[in-house]
């Protein structure tokens, strides 16, 4: 368990990525009580230069040794390096939060959203999970709704941004756009098909069932955060071409009839939440007003008149903030609490 302290050792691994820099980003703007950062990655990347607080902080290499003396370390690293390294860092002492799919789903590990399920860090062994940034903006507005009328069944297609795969999907975006408004071949690399101009129904790999890894994800890591397999989940996920923020068009079957006043009543009472949502205005929620913003952002709430208990919501918040990293620094920021 940590120790309460002042101020903590702090430790970002995967530190040159995407969500690596979003969390040191974070860890600054929230003013998280360091006393000293560390900052790992790739062989590649050690040596490498990273700013905080207006210092710059040298990148190191992993090691055996390397977590020790350290209190919270954020991963964000690949599930391959943390399945080797968490348990390294929590045998050093350190707790470690990973962003990874290696973790969500072992009996033993908290997944954690910390709006939603904040009492399973009690029970963590020195690795937290932090879920799948298309879980974790769904189940902020799922648990309002849950806790006041019992979700029975959710039906979600995802509208998901390039940045979920990292920085070189968000490269090759840029590079088919120049490619193909220049007239030339785009160049595929990253996904199996041009993402410009196009829209991709597969994130990660299919299985037998025909769903991909990451629809599975959505489905599985929702029942564990709400704590309630009874919830029947069934998800489409889509790459867009969009750089940043994710969207989402969520239906849900309660077992209690709520009208769309009532939702957006609790929702604009839930932690983390923004309703907006004036579509006689104009007012519904882009990833364009999400961009850098902490909130899950909710509109388009309506009741679904095919079913007898239904609500319709469309939600989007920022992929690489409370889908990733902020969600990360939260779950320390409890951990000191």
């Amino acid at each position: 368990m940590l120790k309460k302290k002042e101020k903590y050792v702090v430790a970002v691994v995967g530190a040159t990525g995407a969500v690596g820099t979003e969390m040191i980003a974070t860890l600054e703007q929230r003013n998280f009580p360091i006393e000293k950062l560390r900052l790992f990655a790739s062989d590649r990347s050690t040596g490498k230069t990273l700013q905080y607080k207006g210092q710059d902080i040298k990148v190191e290499a992993l090691s055996e040794t390397c977590f020790q003396g350290i209190d919270i370390a954020l991963f964000s690293a690949g599930a391959e390096r943390s399945k080797i390294w968490a348990p390294v860092a929590a045998k050093s002492g350190c707790v470690v939060v990973d962003n990874s799919s290696e973790w969500r789903m072992d009996p033993t590990v908290p997944l954690v959203v910390p709006e939603v399920n904040p009492q399973d860090l009690s029970w963590h062994k020195g690795i937290i999970a932090n879920p799948n940034c298309s879980t974790i903006q769904m189940v902020v507005a799922l648990k309002p709704l849950h806790d006041a009328a019992k979700i029975k069944r959710v039906v979600v297609s995802t509208y998901q941004a390039v940045s979920g795969t990292g920085k070189k999907a968000m490269d090759e975006l840029m590079q088919q756009t120049t490619e193909l408004l220049n007239f030339r071949q785009p160049t595929i690399a990253v996904y199996p098909h041009q993402i410009a101009f196009n829209v991709l129904p597969q994130i990660d790999k299919f299985l037998d069932s025909g769903y991909t890894k990451e629809e599975m994800k959505m489905v599985n890591e929702t029942k564990k955060i709400m704590g309630d397999d009874s919830i029947r989940v069934t998800a489409t996920t889509v790459r867009v071409p969009v750089f940043r923020g994710h969207s989402e068009s969520v239906n849900i079957e309660t077992g209690k009839k709520l009208t769309a006043n009532q939702v957006r009543e609790l929702l604009a009472q839930a932690p983390g939440v923004t309703v907006f949502d004036a579509p006689e205005k104009g007012v519904y929620p882009m990833p364009i007003d999400c961009d850098g913003k902490d909130d899950v952002y909710v509109g388009r709430i309506r009741e679904d008149e095919s079913v007898e208990n239904g609500i319709n919501l469309w939600i989007v918040a920022d992929n690489l903030r409370k889908g990733a990293a902020l969600n990360a620094v939260q779950i320390a920021e409890v951990l000191i609490k």
